[in-house]
């Protein structure tokens, strides 16, 4: 029984049982839970771009959205884009975040939806607004087409938090509407607030961008002064949201929207047609929303499919291998060495399948090789311990960086071959059979090299067009370190 007793027109208490069943049931799931790591990579002091990669492709599905936005008509200018890490440096960091975090938050809305026809309700109106949102940015050829979708999704979170969460108070509203009407009056009546304060204070407990708290209010049309970005954000989010309640809980007709397009069009500076059409095209895209599918579905939802093991798919990723590197050789003149090797660190773990790749660059100040960046299983606790002394030792690393040769270790467990590896690797990877050493030189002069493995999987041997990609992308990275002055 809860602590908190109910005290309807009371913000204090409706804030205090919010946070106690927030404390009790868990946040949204399947976005809160990794909304702060996006938010992370959107807002990191390091490298933004790489941090942004390696949360994209924690996530296959995200991955797979990712790719799709890079290749649509609005990018064609750019040619085929096959890594993540060239998507982020071609759509901006800003673009990708809120791709990810609009399809996190509807994956977790889903979720919630299953066990309540109010709380489903209100997910399915959140969907279409998001889904009217990204049609009426695509009518207007905005860059911001992302941002708008999430500002649209989170439009409706107050209310569908308070719906999940504080199920009588949303009974109660339901009831103070009917008699007072819709707006802000029945809200402040019942929770001592609005619906759009709820959905601001459950957004700052999630981290979110302070743009978009900012956008999470209802802006009532008005002509006058240009909107800057975050109020013509709300209003095409109060727009869309209107658009989507009306056709949920109306089924409303071409006349109602267009009186609510209408009414927005001048202060969003886009055309009623346009938008109206762009309601049109949103309809039918939400018909085939997977979310959407799921939260409707009254049978009990099937288990994940979960993801084949890297290695056993790994001769059918020897085309993103390829892929990859063709777009390091297309990539512009402007791409920096770091742009690169991110580049290649994500081709070869993507195009061979590898359990992690991690990059070490030379310290010549430290005299010492020290990782730098890494994809696959997290080892943040440990990277600061993956270094070595740069002066020559008896070992496999040191060989094929003073022979400036790639190393493909078959089986590191081979008891003949473990006087060859150094204690930092044994200690490290000490379960590790096959793995590669990518040494990468300017001048001559060792600056770094690649490494990824397989873990404990079955030895591991490189086909012939591996070899010969993996030798090309190494080749790249290289030319670019000595045009840079490396």
């Amino acid at each position: 029984m809860n602590a908190v007793a109910i005290g309807f027109g009371d913000a204090g208490k409706t804030q205090d049982l919010l946070w106690l069943r927030v404390k009790e049931q868990g946040n949204l799931p399947g976005f809160s839970s990794v909304v702060r790591q996006i938010v992370g990579a959107m807002q990191s002091d390091d490298d933004r771009e790489f941090s942004m990669t390696r949360t994209v492709l924690s996530d296959p599905a995200l991955t797979q959205r990712v790719l799709r936005l890079a290749n649509s008509a609005m990018y064609a200018m750019f040619g085929e884009i096959n890594t993540v890490s060239r998507a982020v440096m071609v759509l901006g960091t800003e673009s990708i975040g809120h791709l990810a975090l609009g399809l996190k938050l509807v994956d977790g809305m889903a979720d919630v939806s299953t066990g309540s026809s109010q709380v489903r309700m209100e997910m399915e109106k959140s969907v279409l607004a998001g889904h009217i949102a990204r049609q009426a940015t695509a009518q207007a050829s905005t860059r911001d087409a992302e941002e708008a979708v999430v500002c649209s999704l989170l439009h409706g979170l107050g209310r569908m938090m308070t719906a999940f969460y504080l199920p009588e108070y949303w009974e109660a509203l339901q009831h103070a509407t009917q008699e007072r009407g819709p707006g802000i009056g029945a809200e402040v009546a019942t929770l001592g607030m609005t619906l759009s304060d709820i959905g601001r204070l459950i957004a700052r407990r999630w981290g979110l961008p302070h743009g978009l708290i900012e956008s999470l209010q209802d802006v009532a049309p008005q002509a006058g002064e240009p909107l800057d970005h975050t109020a013509w954000l709300a209003a095409l989010a109060t727009m869309s949201s209107n658009c989507a309640q009306a056709i949920c809980e109306d089924g409303a007709d071409e006349e109602a929207l267009s009186l609510i397009v209408e009414s927005y069009a001048e202060m969003l500076g886009m055309e009623s047609a346009n938008l109206l059409g762009a309601i049109a095209s949103a309809r039918e895209a939400a018909h085939e929303d997977p979310a959407l599918a799921r939260a409707v579905s009254t049978t009990a939802r099937p288990a994940a499919p979960q993801e084949a093991p890297r290695e056993a798919s790994r001769s059918d990723a020897t085309p993103v291998l390829v892929r990859g590197v063709a777009d390091m050789r297309n990539a512009s003149a402007g791409i920096t060495v770091s742009q690169l090797m991110t580049m290649a660190l994500e081709t070869s773990y993507q195009g061979l399948r590898l359990k992690r790749a991690v990059a070490f660059l030379r310290n010549r100040k430290e005299g010492r090789y020290v990782a730098s960046m890494f994809f696959g299983e997290d080892m943040q606790p440990t990277l600061q311990r993956l270094a070595f002394d740069d002066a020559y030792q008896p070992d496999v690393f040191h060989a094929a960086l003073a022979n400036d040769k790639m190393v493909c270790v078959k089986d590191a467990q081979d008891a003949a071959f473990r006087a060859k590896l150094p204690r930092w690797w044994k200690e490290a990877f000490l379960s590790t059979r096959s793995f590669i050493v990518l040494p990468l030189t300017a001048n001559r002069h060792p600056v770094g090299f690649l490494y990824g493995d397989w873990g404990d999987a079955p030895p591991v041997s490189l086909s012939n067009t591996e070899i010969m990609a993996l030798n090309e992308m190494r080749q790249l990275v290289m030319r670019r370190d000595i045009a840079q002055g490396v």
